[in-house]
């Protein structure tokens, strides 16, 4: 099932799109609602909505961010491929060399996600090295608190893409990413939420970032270095991960900061972000 958060007339809708790329409105005053109901009573919900004729055309409205305003900010993953940790390294040493068996945590600022389309604000009074990372995100159905690893896919409802914007000169100058990573506008979300029962699990996805039309970032959502049940479990223990989390995963390596010279985004740049069976993300950068 494919989840999408639309306008239309000025009003938002959760929807879940049928045959025909219709859309079948759903009685949920917003995402966050969706994935905070009880999951048999919502799985209910989705079932008869599946069978019903759509009431919107998907071309024809409005596609936001399938969690516009996300109940918490929004969970991060550093450095979670090897070679994208490896870039990383060799771009700054002393900002992203990690203890060896540990993640990288950190979250970002998320009180509006910008949907699939639109514009990145490159914030350029701030910020001198704006770069883009596409990632694998995961949406959580459930409380999740104690998860055992066996356990952890069942608190997945689905998954979605996150664009995660970085200003490489806040996040390396403070020693720590939550400015960098948090600025208006960064975090671009969509286009739709994909139910977890369409994939293998883990989801298997090619995972690509093109730039301008030239193709920086291509890789497997299956090749994080820890695991989606891995990072349920070990953030569940001893702290709630609430329903509607988002949890980017990490980003694949190809990103600005890891060409020699690097290749940081500049107005006028269009980056087109695909996972493959969810969608993709496409933005110009702006002032």
């Amino acid at each position: 099932m494919r989840l999408y958060t639309v306008k239309e007339l000025g009003k938002e809708w959760v929807c879940l799109e049928g045959s025909q790329g219709r859309l079948v409105k759903l009685p949920y005053g917003d995402m966050n609602e969706l994935l905070c109901d009880a999951p048999e009573r919502r799985e209910e919900i989705l079932a008869v909505a599946a069978g019903k004729e759509g009431e919107l055309d998907l071309a024809a409205v409005e596609v936001l961010a399938p969690v516009p305003r996300p109940r918490q900010d929004v969970i991060c993953l550093g450095m979670n491929y090897q070679a994208h940790k490896s870039e990383a390294e060799a771009f700054d040493a002393d900002a992203f060399t990690r203890q060896k068996g540990q993640a990288v945590y950190f979250s970002k600022r998320a009180s509006y996600c910008p949907g699939p389309v639109g514009v990145i604000p490159g914030h350029f009074d701030l910020v001198d090295s704006l770069d883009y990372e596409t990632e694998l995100a995961v949406v959580l159905g459930r409380d999740a608190r104690d998860v055992s690893l066996e356990e952890a896919f069942d608190y997945v409802f689905g998954y979605t893409i996150v664009n995660d914007v970085s200003a490489r000169n806040l996040q390396t100058g403070h020693k720590q990413w939550y400015f960098g990573k948090g600025l208006d506008g960064f975090t671009p979300m969509g286009p739709c939420i994909v139910t977890k029962d369409a994939f293998d699990q883990p989801p298997a996805l090619p995972i690509r970032t093109w730039v301008n039309g030239e193709l920086r970032q291509d890789a497997v959502t299956d090749q994080l270095i820890f695991s989606i049940p891995h990072i349920i479990h070990e953030l569940s223990q001893g702290m709630t991960l609430q329903a509607g989390t988002v949890i980017a995963t990490g980003t694949p390596a190809g990103v600005g900061m890891g060409f020699d010279p690097p290749k940081f985004l500049k107005k006028g740049d269009v980056v087109r972000c695909q996972i493959q069976g969810i969608g993709e993300l496409e933005h110009r950068v702006e002032d």
